[in-house]
């Protein structure tokens, strides 16, 4: 029997970010582990641990058609059983066009599905299984929506460096601190909460993932204060590791999200574009870390960008200070997030290519 043959359609770069790759990497992993064949349709431009990650799992890599029949075309092409479609980009219309097709379609949406017409939906974020949190797609009761953090996509790195437990308070006079912004970090954050940070006059050994040379340029030129400093490091796919051997990290309120929550990290974030902005306010009003507000809120010139730089400061010289409170917000998330969405997302489709088949589940 030949085993169901999955297609990812996302894309990854300095302008588009790595979130949308992220997450269907770990559900390309999870295929590949139940013998599914993956394929990747899209463009991973200047992202190097992505790509070499693609290469490492077996995952080709083709250019990615972004007009509905051109989706069809590849499926049929490639003979693909289903398509997954992650983007904000796309033609809303290619999802209704491939089940037209006969090709089972899977939408990742972020609260908004953009008119998608697709056979199952999945919205990972926070509070989206809520009645207040619902995207626009599916019903809650008709099958399609896979909705809420239960189905949170990580990859094999990251669920592999979950701990046991969450981690305890532990008194850290200088903390660590691990600072990153996505993979390529495409609005200038790093060079802001960087400052953020050292601001708060608190001795701490910082290390910042510099996704870009233009940040990394900025980031020379900062100084430290007393029982301050300060280490750049380039992307990498060591990432859990690092967010393991912090004491509280400080990232955007994007996918990695889940990843934190996932591996018990105390986390402080900003929401750094509007598409994050619902998603970071139930994460921080539920506890499950502290919140340091919006990017051009904190980077604006003037009275309005000092004061909202102080607030964030004031959040985060209180975290440095309190074991306790960063044990609290770990505890919280990593009780929230257990690290086996992907494998409730892929039952999902290969059940539904089954049905349809009449060939057993891998």
């Amino acid at each position: 029997m030949n085993p169901p043959r999955i297609g990812l359609r996302c894309d990854a770069g300095p302008h588009t970010g790595v979130g949308h790759l992220v997450r269907c990497l770990a559900l390309g992993e999870e295929f590949l582990a139940r013998g599914a064949r993956v394929e990747l349709f899209g463009t991973v431009d200047r992202v190097g641990w992505a790509a070499a990650h693609l290469a490492a799992c077996g995952i080709p890599v083709h250019p990615g058609p972004d007009t509905p029949a051109g989706l069809v075309e590849a499926a049929r092409a490639h003979a693909l059983d289903a398509f997954v479609l992650d983007s904000y980009e796309l033609d809303p219309a290619g999802a209704g066009a491939l089940r037209a097709a006969s090709v089972l379609t899977l939408a990742i949406v972020d609260g908004d599905a953009r008119g998608q017409d697709a056979d199952l939906y999945l919205d990972q974020n926070f509070g989206a299984d809520t009645p207040d949190g619902q995207p626009t797609a599916g019903t809650p009761g008709d099958g399609r929506l896979l909705a809420g953090v239960r189905y949170a996509l990580l990859r094999d790195a990251v669920t592999a460096a979950r701990p046991a437990a969450p981690p305890p308070a532990t008194p850290a006079p200088r903390p660590r601190v691990l600072a990153f912004f996505g993979g390529t970090d495409a609005v200038g954050a790093a060079p802001v909460l960087t400052r953020v940070l050292l601001g708060t006059g608190h001795p701490m050994a910082v290390t910042v993932v510099v996704a870009r040379p233009g940040i990394e340029a900025d980031l020379s030129q900062v100084g430290t204060g007393r029982g301050q400093s300060l280490h750049l490091v380039a992307p990498t796919d060591a990432l859990p590791a690092l967010i393991g051997a912090a004491d509280l990290v400080v990232s955007a309120a994007g996918t990695s999200t889940w990843e934190l929550c996932c591996l018990g990290a105390p986390a402080a974030l900003v929401c750094v574009v509007d598409n994050q902005r619902d998603a970071y306010r139930r994460v921080v009003a539920h506890g499950l870390a502290a919140g340091l507000g919006e990017l051009p809120e904190l980077a604006a010139p003037g009275l309005a960008g000092r004061a909202a730089r102080a607030e964030a400061a004031r959040t985060l010289r209180t975290l440095l200070a309190s074991p306790r409170r960063r044990a609290a917000l770990a505890a919280r998330a990593w009780t929230t997030v257990d690290g086996r969405g992907r494998q409730r997302v892929a039952e999902a489709v290969l059940t539904r290519i089954a049905d349809r088949t009449g060939v057993l589940k891998p």
